[in-house]
């Protein structure tokens, strides 16, 4: 299974520096979730990886470039944009295709119109699929040469609910036989149960990588809830802990403190207390507060008219 090395990916249009120096690794058998804000340099940063634009630096796949694989759709499966297929060929024909130059059989091609749930339309034309099923049909490109990689910008775009979910599970499915997966999405909420670690962009600079837990706790924005009866006495011990909180219908909101330092804090005060709760930051809060001035640039940028 491989390793994605990513080393110094840059590419600028023009004067304009979308992608800076990005380093980063995939590892086998883990789901790395891709996030920024729009604009960020997500899609470029992917089609950097595999060889599709020009710009700067290289990312191997075990060692060797996309251009250096044999038969590259048994290595790395991709998805980088909607529909990327012709509207009236038909979908196992489209598939059959792709499959020929890579000596994939037909078999493999009916494997996975049955996994993708598209069996049953396999003779439609792509041109008149909803984007939901465009999405399914290029996930089955991606997954055609059973490839011990997958890079798949937002693959979850177009599917309903049900899609979503079964989008997780089959992705939850490939990293646990061991295959490297990065995959790209602003459905953050999906993202903090899907993926294992991160890489997150901002104005194409790299902003965090690793695991999503490291993520969350690195934001700063973990709070403790306290109930107390005795919050008078507990105040001067959280100011010795350089804490700060809010009251809130009566229970204290601690921030810059654990609950292990508060509880500590307070036996030592001789304070009572009647609950403990730490509230972890969600994605979505780590996220916006991580790319929070990336979504201002770009907001300026569209103001002033510039792309």
């Amino acid at each position: 299974m491989a390793l994605i090395m990513a080393r110094g990916l840059g590419k600028s249009y023009g004067s304009t520096r979308a992608v800076h120096d990005l380093s980063f690794e995939v590892h086998p058998g883990s789901v790395t979730g891709f996030l920024g804000p729009n604009g960020s340099g997500k899609s470029t940063t992917m089609r950097l990886m595999l060889g599709l634009d020009r710009g700067e630096g290289v990312t191997t796949f075990d060692g060797l470039t996309f251009a250096q694989l044999d038969r590259p759709m048994r290595h790395v499966g991709a998805l980088l944009e909607a529909k990327p297929f012709h509207p009236t060929r038909r979908a196992r024909n489209h598939l059959r295709m792709l499959a020929a130059p890579n000596r994939i059989p037909d078999r493999r091609v009916d494997e996975v119109l049955e996994m993708v749930g598209l069996t049953s339309v396999s003779s439609g034309k792509p041109g008149k699929f909803s984007l939901g099923m465009g999405q399914r049909l290029g996930i089955a490109c991606a997954l055609l040469g059973d490839p011990h990689t997958l890079i798949l910008d937002e693959p979850s775009n177009g599917l309903d609910p049900q899609g979503i979910t079964w989008l997780r599970t089959l992705l939850k499915h490939l990293a646990s036989e061991g295959r490297s997966v990065l995959v790209s999405s602003h459905l953050l909420q999906e993202m903090a149960v899907l993926a294992d670690e991160l890489v997150v962009i901002g104005r194409g600079r790299m902003l965090s990588n690793g695991p999503v837990a490291d993520f969350l706790t690195g934001s700063g924005l973990a709070t403790v809830e306290v109930r107390t009866p005795d919050a008078a006495l507990l105040a001067p011990a959280l100011a010795a802990l350089e804490a700060t909180f809010t009251e809130v219908d009566g229970v204290l909101v601690v921030k810059h403190a654990t609950a292990e330092q508060i509880g500590d804090a307070a036996q030592v005060a001789g304070v009572r207390l009647h609950q403990l709760v730490t509230r972890q930051a969600t994605l979505e809060e780590a996220f916006l507060a991580a790319t929070g001035m990336s979504e201002e640039f770009r907001g300026a940028q569209a103001e002033g008219g510039q792309a």
